[in-house]
């Protein structure tokens, strides 16, 4: 089984990969004229909380009910 580290690592990727690309996508030309520093700073002002209260909390709903239905532990 995984590392309990390298799963978090994972669970972090699978939200914030999908939340990054459709935040790009949806605000890309809205941003499109600022300094790299202060986009930066508007992402990650709006990707780190969804991340942390909704993205990988879903993800571990999936994981969650994927080990009930398959019968693994996870350990």
């Amino acid at each position: 089984m995984l590392k309990p580290k390298l799963l978090m690592s994972l669970k972090i990727w699978i939200s914030i990969y999908p939340s990054i690309t459709l935040f790009l996508f949806l605000f890309n030309d809205a941003i499109s004229g600022y300094p790299l520093p202060l986009k930066t700073l508007i992402l990650t002002l709006v990707l780190v909380p969804w991340v942390v209260f909704a993205g990988v909390p879903a993800v571990d709903f999936i994981q969650r009910k994927w080990i009930h239905r398959t019968g693994k532990t996870g350990s």
